[in-house]
């Protein structure tokens, strides 16, 4: 087939312990998934249905990078995650048949513009360049889930230039990793290849040039970048 323009690559994530690689199709992202961050944020933690949005795929960026501090802002925050990489897809998923859809997870940081993203709140407006601008999605490499078995529960921590900014566990997730798959379902039909971003613990915070951010969840591999 001839094209007009070379086709975009193909984005995607090593695998821990393989040479194999992760092509990557969608990023989705939960909204105000701990019930400390959604009051930090001035939300009300209380299990209403879980929202989302979404990230481009070529906001992907390996551990160890080194990113630029991004244009547009003078709050970039950091928020710490546990990401989802479905092997699996379906539509109307439900809670119980999720869990096979599940590849692997991945330690991984939603960088956001706050002040973008608070101007675009007031206004009522979409937060998308808030949320899904280049370089804003660092992720560590994906283990599968067969070496991790189902994540309910584990400590999960970000620290910026060795100082504590971020901890708490998976299972204070307001809603669990099989119900924002079977939820998200609902919206969309699920496809392998699509990552999901489960939300961030209480603590989020500024960052500058020059911070060093280290980002772990009990079980995976580590995070870490630069803000250059």
């Amino acid at each position: 087939m001839n094209y007009v323009l070379d086709p975009a690559p193909v984005h995607s994530l090593a695998i821990a312990g393989s040479d194999e690689r992760f092509p990557v199709n969608r990023i989705f992202c939960v909204g105000r998934n701990y019930a400390a961050h959604a009051r930090e944020m001035g939300g009300d933690p209380t299990r209403e249905a879980p929202f989302f949005f979404t990230k481009p795929a070529d906001a992907l960026v390996p551990t160890g990078s080194t990113i630029a501090y991004p244009s547009m802002t003078s709050d970039l925050h950091h928020e710490i995650e546990l990401v989802v990489a479905l092997g699996g897809g379906g539509r109307e998923v439900s809670r119980a048949e999720a869990p096979a859809l599940v590849f692997g997870y991945a330690v991984g940081l939603d960088l956001t513009r706050r002040d973008l993203q608070n101007e675009a709140k007031k206004a009522g407006r979409p937060w998308d360049m808030a949320k899904g601008f280049d370089q804003s999605a660092p992720l560590a490499p994906i283990t599968p889930v067969a070496d991790t078995g189902w994540l309910s529960a584990g400590a999960i921590s970000l620290t910026v230039n060795g100082a504590l900014k971020q901890k708490g566990d998976l299972a204070d997730m307001v809603w669990d990793v099989a119900e924002v798959i079977a939820d998200l379902s609902r919206y969309v039909a699920l496809a392998p290849g699509d990552l999901i971003y489960t939300g961030t613990p209480e603590g989020v915070g500024a960052v500058v040039k020059g911070d060093r951010l280290h980002g772990r969840i009990d079980g995976l591999q580590d995070l870490e970048i630069v803000i250059g």
